[in-house]
């Protein structure tokens, strides 16, 4: 298997025993704004799906200026986490997502939180897909793999 496969392998293991991200966006002045975020993710990893209430300070962060990274870790808060733990950091672009397009990737991020169905379909919220650019992969607390995507 060559190291681009295996990095696919393990970022779909990591993704798929994950709910939740960081997500950091910018807000007007530059300052870093950061935010607890449910995602999920494409089966070819070239898009995460994140949604917010329009009325918030990232949905503000996010439409005046796309540019995002997210972090997604599987961390078990235990002092083995400095060896054992994978983190990765993800940056891409985020565009909302209108009409038939919304509907087919809402499904993808309905299918990994259900819970979350009355919240996600609501006219209040929207549904952001980030166009991943770069996976950053730390393993082992050192071991950093760099996977770029192609569109």
């Amino acid at each position: 298997m060559s190291d681009r496969e295996e990095t696919k392998l393990a970022l779909r293991e990591l993704f798929a025993g994950q709910r939740l991200a960081v997500l950091a966006t910018r807000e007007e002045g530059g300052q870093p704004y950061v935010n607890l975020m449910a995602f999920a993710v494409s089966d070819d990893l070239k898009s995460l799906l994140l949604v917010t209430s329009r009325s918030t300070r990232k949905y503000e962060n996010l439409e005046a200026d796309p540019r995002v990274a997210l972090l997604i870790d599987n961390r078990a808060h235990e002092a083995s986490d400095i060896h054992e733990a994978m983190a990765v950091t993800v940056l891409g672009d985020a565009e909302e997502i209108a009409g038939a397009e919304r509907n087919r990737l809402l499904r993808i991020y309905l299918d990994k939180h259900p819970h979350l169905e009355a919240f996600a379909s609501a006219p209040s919220c929207a549904l952001f897909r980030v166009q991943v650019r770069s996976y950053y992969l730390v393993r082992r607390f050192q071991e950093v793999t760099e996977l770029h995507v192609q569109r």
